[in-house]
């Protein structure tokens, strides 16, 4: 007879690059293995449910093809010839490596180089401190948050909103700029409620018929980088027709009759030769909202990740202000609630010994940096060493032509530590096995609603897996620095971490399971002023003074418009590059993440190109034919996908494939640019020219 197998239900948070930060209930089997995930019902926002590719987590946790060991290069770059090493051997080699670029170009030719594969505060942000404690080039996170804070807190005075739950209590969810079906399913969890109790409608905005536009009752496609446009026409409308909620806007905000002044011009005609949306479209869209007090906004990241992004995402955001929403419950917007959390991160990051002098370098611009572009080195000397954790820029990052010739670099002297043999492992010095978070500690905060958390380590890794803060601890032992973070347990950092916030230990934060810090109902909706120091809603955006985390001036932030606009600043189509780009994210990954798990990989097939079916005549495509897509950044190869849900002369490749899944081995982010987003940075991936014709034969492969 067999042993009755032992299951017990931990609760966790994912911790993957999502605002959701779902609240997990993890089976865990015989003390040793993962089961099934699924979403706790007993955190409000998750409310029970989880993407697809979570609940299945086990198959990634358990992958058979887990780094389980360090490893050497033995081969070329990229050959993915490794021997196996031992722990001490490895981290000896990084410290002297480390060490060497040090005396002889200075302690900024090393980057730690990160991003958020984990989100968990001290696996996630302690690579800060090694930077800080010694001095090397600091790390500026722009690839892709910091165009949405700049737009959305210009005009609320912070990264804050109405209670997300609070869409079930709304007559109309407009989803503007984000396709939750495929990438915050909670957002969807909750509107459908609405839906269901209250015959609340639906409206979606966005560039494409995505997923959740087919569960949409009010449809918009706008063309790629017009949604200020669009915006602008609506907002002309909502005055025009008496939908101005006028006591509201002399009360809450800063110049209503000067933005109405600025909005006469914008009409609906005006709007829709820019945005391609019909001007009846505009016209009832404005209606929509003009008619229902409880209309809540929930905007994404989506419609942000352009050169105009951020004036975009101001402008959608005046349109509840004008209207008044947000003085009714179910009524205002919501983006990001970053600035309740309030986590004092100097313990994690070691930002007691932080050198302001000490050079910052943009991670978006790692293909520039790499390949010795002054203006991205600011200056000072050439990158010579990286350590990495929780990316892989050799697929995300834009300008990957650069990015690969940064790489190959044969003085450049890279480590990375990883779960899987990405196409950054593939061209690392030395590969480190990394630990995932149901392995080790972390704590959590989820920006998408209101909750914090505390992962703790439910099973032991496989092999040799080191976590972050383990691997960091190795090499300060072995640089022969000290910091008190460096010395203490990942429990023992959350915990003083969590009491410097004003959080309470760690004991009492696990025993909430996940705290909810949701300001009250007229904190959320700005009842009592705004972040402003004048209390208002900005319309006139200052944008050289936005209140956000990362400061650093970035782009022609001088040039955008301060009232809400169509800025043309987009990259713009010519003859000889026809058609606009956007690389939309896919369902089944996650960026990369999930790129390996077999039934990820089912899902989402060959990568794929969306053509609307006159373009696709046009230039004689057929569906299922491989396109070669290319601009003067690089070129790509995808299959053709014949779409009538998509404005002509656009073109959507939706997720980020491994480059190796590409006919000739160049992934999609060769077309995108590492130009900055104005004002504090960003990665503007879906705002590319591109021409597109039929392939006759499948590019060269890559050495």
């Amino acid at each position: 007879m067999n042993s009755p197998v032992d299951i017990a239900v931990r609760h966790s948070t994912c911790p993957h690059d999502c605002p959701s930060a779902c609240a997990l209930d993890v089976e865990v089997i015989d003390g040793s293995t993962i089961g099934r995930l699924r979403g706790s019902k007993q955190q409000t926002y998750t409310a029970g449910v989880i993407c697809a590719k979570v609940a299945r987590y086990a198959e990634r946790i358990h992958h058979p093809d887990r780094l389980i060991y360090p490893m050497r290069r033995s081969g070329p770059k990229g050959s993915a010839q490794f021997v196996r090493i031992g722990w001490d051997e490895a981290l000896d080699e990084i410290a002297a490596r480390f060490n060497a670029a040090e005396a002889k170009f200075g302690a900024e030719s090393v980057w730690p180089y990160y991003y958020a594969g984990t989100m968990g505060l001290v696996m996630r942000d302690g690579i800060n401190r090694l930077a800080n404690v010694k001095k090397y080039s600091r790390f500026y996170s722009t690839i892709c948050s910091n165009v949405a804070w700049s737009g959305y807190a210009a005009g609320t005075g912070k990264v804050a909103g109405v209670d997300p739950r609070e869409m079930t209590k709304s007559d109309l969810i407009v989803i503007w700029g984000t396709n939750p079906v495929s990438t915050q399913v909670n957002v969807m969890t909750h509107a459908a409620r609405a839906r269901k109790e209250r015959g609340a409608r639906i409206a979606a905005v966005d560039i494409y018929d995505n997923e959740t536009m087919k569960q949409a009752d009010i449809r918009i496609i706008v063309r790629p980088g017009t949604d200020g446009a669009f915006a602008c026409g609506v907002m002309h409308v909502l005055f025009r027709e008496g939908y101005a909620d006028r006591a509201y806007l002399d009360r809450y905000t800063d110049c209503p009759a000067e933005l109405e002044a600025h909005l006469a011009a914008r009409t609906p005609e005006w709007a829709s030769e820019i945005c391609g949306v019909p001007v009846p479209e505009i016209e009832a869209f404005a209606r929509a909202v003009g008619e229902t007090k409880r209309s809540f906004f929930r905007l994404g990241y989506g419609f942000t990740r352009s050169r105009n992004g951020a004036a975009q995402m101001h402008a959608a955001l005046c349109i509840p202000a004008v209207t008044g929403a947000w003085q009714h419950e179910g009524g205002g917007a919501f983006f990001n609630n970053g600035a309740i959390f309030g986590f004092d991160k100097t313990l994690i990051e070691g930002l007691d010994t932080l050198d302001p002098a000490t050079r910052v370098l943009d991670q978006s611009k790692i293909g520039r940096i790499l390949t010795g572009d002054v203006e991205a080195l600011s200056g000072g000397p050439a990158v010579k060493a990286m350590l990495i954790q929780n990316t892989n820029p050799m697929t995300v990052a834009p300008e990957q032509e650069r990015v690969r010739a940064g790489f190959a670099r044969e003085d450049l002297f890279v480590a990375v530590h990883e779960q899987f043999m990405t196409e950054t492992a593939l061209m690392a010095d030395l590969v480190l096995p990394a630990t995932m978070f149901l392995e080790h500690d972390d704590v959590y905060y989820g920006g998408g609603h209101q909750h914090i958390s505390v992962g703790a380590k439910l099973i032991d890794p496989p092999g040799e897996c080191r976590s972050n803060h383990e691997v960091l601890q190795g090499l300060a032992a072995r640089l022969g620095i000290t910091h008190p973070a460096f010395a203490m347990t990942p429990r023992e950092v959350i915990d003083a971490t969590l009491k410097k916030s004003g959080r309470g230990p760690i004991e009492q934060l696990e025993a909430d399971l996940w705290r909810d810090l949701q300001p009250d109902f007229r904190t959320a909706h700005f009842l009592d002023g705004f972040g402003h120091p004048d209390g208002k809603f900005h319309f006139r955006a200052d944008w050289g003074n936005v209140q956000v985390p990362r400061q650093l001036k970035f782009g022609p932030w001088q040039e955008m418009p301060s009232l809400p606009d169509h800025w043309a600043i987009t990259e713009q189509v010519d003859d000889e590059h026809p058609f606009r780009l956007a690389t939309s994210p896919a369902r089944s990954f996650l960026n990369t993440t999930f790129n390996e798990t077999p039934s990820s990989r089912a899902r989402e097939g060959a990568p794929t190109v969306l053509i609307h079916p006159a373009d696709a005549a046009s230039i004689e495509i057929a569906e299922g034919d491989l396109v070669t897509l290319g601009n003067e950044r690089g070129e790509t190869m995808l299959t053709a996908r014949i779409d009538p849900g998509l404005r002509r002369g656009v073109l959507i490749a939706e997720s980020v494939f491994p480059n190796h899944a590409h006919a000739g081995g160049r992934g999609i982010n060769v077309l995108t640019s590492a130009d900055s987003v104005a004002p504090h940075g960003g990665a503007a991936f879906h705002d590319n020219k591109v021409w597109a014709k039929k392939a006759l034969q499948p590019l060269a492969k890559r050495d």
